[in-house]
């Protein structure tokens, strides 16, 4: 997996106005901005997330996958 497989992958299930990803191959960073987040906590943006990626996670093709995600009135407002 490379940085532009997992972003496409993201970027293919989820409206992103921002999306971030780095990493080496196995463990991946990612900042995600997305409309489709408003109105929910954490723990359902990283569903929402982990949801993109199919069965990837359970065979190991991502093995980790640490995230931030905000909706776009919080990243602006984080980015002040």
């Amino acid at each position: 997996m490379t940085a532009d497989q997992l972003r496409h992958l993201i970027a293919a299930g989820l409206r992103c106005v921002h999306l971030e990803v780095e990493g080496d191959g196995r463990h991946w960073y990612a900042t995600i901005v997305s409309p489709d987040f408003e109105g929910l906590r954490a723990i359902r943006r990283h569903q929402q997330v982990y949801a993109t990626l199919g069965g990837r996670l359970q065979t190991d093709e991502v093995h980790a996958l640490s995230m931030k995600t905000y909706t776009p009135a919080e990243w602006a407002a984080q980015a002040d």
